[in-house]
Formats: structure tokens, sequence, C-alpha cells
């Protein structure tokens, strides 16, 4: 199979990071392994385009139930608490604001969220190279 990640960080022995049956992973994600029962997550770090525009779906594929419970009560509670402060003349023209804050914070703390939430389950980082890459995005502390 052609790698289609050549190019990206790869000095072309195939160090990019093997994932499952062989396939080559991107350069910005990272595997992670439960020693105890052998469960293998793969999941980019960094910024998290599909819950900036979907959230919380994506927790929804990734069966990541804790953290959808907390995604939805703090949106939840960022709701009632904009419409207790706003005013209600006020409140339509408000709301892409507040739409647009709540998507760039999942965004940009999800994947961390996701990452830390496995590590307090017993995971850790499957080889060196995703240690490396959750140690520099500071998921990880050796």
């Amino acid at each position: 199979m052609q790698d289609p990640f050549k190019g990206f960080n790869d000095d072309d022995n195939n160090n990019n990071g093997n994932g499952p049956q062989g396939l080559p992973l991107p350069p910005n994600y990272a595997t992670v392994v439960n020693p105890e029962t052998g469960n293998l997550r793969i999941a980019k770090v960094g910024f998290s385009w599909t819950m900036f525009l979907f959230h919380p779906i994506p927790t929804i594929f990734r069966a990541d139930w804790y953290n959808f419970l907390c995604i939805v009560g703090v949106e939840l509670g960022a709701i009632m608490l904009f419409n207790m402060l706003v005013p209600a003349n006020q409140q339509v023209t408000a709301t892409s604001g507040l739409e647009l804050g709540i998507a760039l914070l999942w965004g940009a703390i999800y994947n961390m969220m996701y990452y830390k939430h496995l590590f307090n389950q017993g995971f850790v980082p499957a080889d060196e190279r995703s240690r490396d890459l959750l140690t520099r995005a500071h998921y990880w502390k050796p």
C-alpha cells in the first residue's frame, strides 16, 4: 500500500508510526494502549475540528461518555446563564457569539480531555513516537 502521508515528517524509513494492520498514521496522531486489557486507541493531538463543527457528536463516535456528559453539562449551564443575563430582545444577536465561543472552547481542549481521561483509565503511549508527540503537546507527563 502506498503511504499517503509521504513527505510529512517521514524519513523514508516508514518512521511515522504504524497503525493497526501496518497502516501509516498521520504525523499528528498518537496511539495509546491499555497494558491490562490490550485495548488500543488512536486519536489526533491538537485542535479538534470535528468538535468545533459538530460538538458534542464526536464524543459519541469515540464512546467517550464521561466527556460527553461533561460537555453537555457545561453547555447547558452556559446557555442557562446566558438566558438569565442577556435581555430577551438582545438574545437573537448575541447567541451566535456564544455558540462560536463554545465551539472554539471544545475545539481547543477536547483532544486533551480525551487523552487525559484515557490516561486516568490506565492507558499509556504505545510507542516512542506517540510518547514524544503527547509530551510535546503537554498531554502526557513522563
